[in-house]
């Protein structure tokens, strides 16, 4: 079983399944970020660790970036690792606005440790 607070401050390879710009699948939301997943992981939920990549400004398929924090969800096993480029940063408010167009549905709590 994968667990989130391991990736933190560490270099990771995200899959983005969800790019920028795309809508998803079931529930068609916009996705204002690049989102996707650290391949070869396990939630407890059973799915791979999601990603919210941040910083950059365009639709990607890969990215390899620094974990600066993850977003604990209070109500279900879903963590999601928040990932960008080396030397990047934003405070929790910042990855509050960037994540709310999906964590607005979810109590949560963002981890840094």
């Amino acid at each position: 079983m994968t667990n989130a607070k391991d990736f933190l401050h560490k270099p990771v390879s995200v899959t983005v399944d969800r790019p920028m710009g795309s809508r998803h699948p079931t529930h068609g939301f916009f996705y204002p970020v690049n989102y996707g997943y650290v391949k070869d992981t396990i939630m407890p939920d059973g799915e791979e660790l999601d990603v919210y990549v941040l910083g950059i400004f365009a639709p990607c398929d890969k990215f390899d970036g620094v974990c600066i924090a993850y977003i604990q969800r209070l109500d279900e096993m879903d963590d999601k690792l928040i990932v960008v480029p080396k030397g990047v940063t934003y405070n929790d408010m910042q990855i509050r606005a960037l994540t709310e167009f999906q964590e607005q549905f979810f109590r949560s709590r963002i981890i840094r440790l």
